[in-house]
């Protein structure tokens, strides 16, 4: 079996090369990119706006998954186009694993422009994956992961670590009484979860109580505050961040004094307003592997 990667220049791509090495060496992975690294064979090209360029590596009979954690929204049209045009090239095509976002479901109710854009955009390339894969008649997975953090090699997150670097740099953090639930996963665990599902494609078949669309989320559950003191304490002794205070401001003043920043950026302004929100309820990682619940934070941290 051949495993396509998409997307390998992420924490979780990176995740999942590295666990395909250690434990599954059975398979044969293949890795593309807009712009492979010098020295890497042409048919490593995989630019999604270009589908005409594109040629799986080795024979077209050997049978293929495909796994992506690139842009959903480029993928779905790379692939309708490669079975319209190059049907020749998907001869081997036998399954799809495609990572999407929680945010086709969390920021469905959203005021601002930019994050009603993006939920059009998940949703319609979701649709138009899976209507693509019906027609070919191979099986679809699409996982939608919330709050990715950690670090895999070199690549690291754009969400938590954010936080650590604010952390590092302020005495206090305001932050509303009452925060809401998130269910942070780390990129490991959210590749180990994509390889569960290649396990399966290339096995007995999908598990029929799975849905096409996965919610996916981490094994623990908290809130807003309680995420951020937990990464203060996962830093070693010494580390900055892990002298920034954690200042509560009951919920009405807190959201009243960021009122201006709408003003600002409206997209900004609804991110503060989740600091409130439940975004937990996803599937955790460890319930789809049939392993033990993994405390947060898993490490490393980028």
């Amino acid at each position: 079996m051949r495993l396509h990667l998409f997307g390998g220049a992420t924490p979780v791509g990176e995740a999942f090369r590295r666990l395909v090495a250690s434990e599954y060496p059975r398979y044969i992975l293949s890795v593309y990119s807009r712009k492979p690294p010098a020295g890497a064979a042409k048919s490593c090209l995989a630019d999604f706006l270009h589908p005409d360029a594109f040629h799986p590596v080795d024979e077209l009979d050997a049978p293929s998954i495909w796994i992506s954690f690139a842009p959903i929204w480029l993928l779905a049209p790379f692939l309708d186009s490669l079975h319209s045009c190059y049907p020749e090239r998907l001869s081997s095509f036998c399954g799809l694993i495609a990572c999407s976002s929680s945010s086709a479901l969390t920021k469905r109710f959203a005021g601002n422009r930019f994050d009603r854009e993006l939920v059009a955009r998940l949703n319609l390339a979701e649709e138009q994956l899976l209507a693509t894969c019906r027609r070919l008649r191979v099986p679809c997975r699409i996982l939608q992961p919330t709050l990715i953090y950690g670090q895999a090699g070199t690549y690291g997150d754009r969400n938590l670590s954010r936080l650590l670097k604010l952390l590092r740099r302020l005495p206090c953090m305001p932050l509303p009484a009452e925060t809401g639930l998130r269910q942070p996963i780390h990129s490991s665990q959210l590749a180990a979860v994509a390889l569960h599902m290649v396990e399966q494609l290339s096995g007995s078949g999908c598990d029929p109580s799975l849905p096409e669309r996965i919610t996916l989320g981490g094994d623990t559950t908290l809130s807003y505050t309680s995420m951020i003191h937990a990464l203060q304490e996962a830093q070693p002794v010494g580390d900055p961040a892990r002298r920034c205070r954690l200042l509560p401001i009951p919920n009405r003043l807190f959201f009243s004094l960021a009122g201006p920043l709408l003003l600002r950026s409206p997209k900004a302004f609804e991110a503060v307003l989740r600091m409130g929100a439940n975004l937990s309820g996803f599937t955790p990682a460890h319930q789809i592997l049939g392993s033990e619940p993994q405390p947060f934070p898993v490490l490393p941290l980028a």
